[in-house]
């Protein structure tokens, strides 16, 4: 597979992306598996991320031990929980159009409200709210690992100190990704193959890992929220046109 030149150039790319994601810039990982898809089977994709991503996450949640939001995660993984399930149970039933079309439309439409609508002051909303996007970014995360515009709904109003809301988006997500562990077993994705992968591209991984922990203590608060909200914005842009090609095109409204 490693001769294959389309796979290598997607590969290293989305191992760099989830890396800088992990170290802190988490909207741009978002990006990567629909990147490695272009080479491999989405599901596949999803596998090969997941053995890399479920290292990093140990070396960020050490990184990050200290920075977290309790309240945040206390209402959230509950519905994370129930997210994961009902993307195990759902799953083969929705299509991955469909499923990017949603994430797009929330993370664009959070994005521009945030930019051009009256928001309220930074403040904490209530549980169901945590329960409802928790849940919300479970489902997205499990079945398309992308589960950062649901989450974002509910946390980047808030305003969060910089390290304390990347070490509660590093917990919740290294939280959801073991959670992940049982479905995709079951679906017979983290096979000793895609295990071999993971393995090669690992180091790399790693490295932009650490990358991301150095940009972010480097980066002040408010160019951070910036950042974030810009890489939400394009990155759930893409997806949403993703979305919408592949569903016209499920429908035979355009070619295949």
């Amino acid at each position: 597979m490693f001769s294959d030149p389309v796979f290598l150039v997607t590969a290293l790319i989305a191992v760099l992306l989830v890396g800088l994601a992990k170290g802190g810039f988490s909207g741009i990982g978002m990006a990567a598996t629909p990147l490695l898809a272009l080479a491999v089977p989405p599901l596949q994709a999803l596998a090969i991320l997941l053995q890399i991503l479920l290292v990093q996450d140990v070396v960020s949640l050490w990184w990050y031990r200290r920075d977290y939001d309790g309240w945040n995660l206390n209402v959230m993984l509950p519905g994370a929980v129930i997210g994961v399930g009902l993307a195990w149970a759902v799953g083969s039933v929705v299509s991955d159009d469909v499923v990017r079309l949603i994430i797009g439309t929330i993370g664009v439409t959070f994005v521009l409200n945030v930019w051009f609508g009256k928001l309220p002051p930074p403040g904490r909303p209530s549980a169901a709210s945590g329960v409802f996007w928790g849940a919300g970014s479970a489902f997205t995360s499990t079945i398309a690992s992308a589960g950062m515009p649901p989450f974002s709904v509910h946390v980047l109003p808030q305003r969060m100190e910089k390290l304390k809301l990347v070490g509660t988006v590093t917990i919740f997500f290294a939280a959801v990704n073991a959670m992940r562990v049982v479905p995709y077993f079951a679906l017979g994705e983290l096979n000793l193959a895609n295990l071999k992968i993971s393995l090669v591209l690992l180091p790399l991984a790693i490295a932009t890992n650490f990358l991301g922990f150095w940009l972010v203590l480097r980066t002040p608060t408010d160019l951070f929220y910036r950042i974030a909200y810009t890489l939400m914005f394009v990155v759930s842009a893409a997806i949403m046109a993703q979305g919408i090609v592949g569903t016209l095109r499920g429908w035979g409204i355009i070619a295949v």
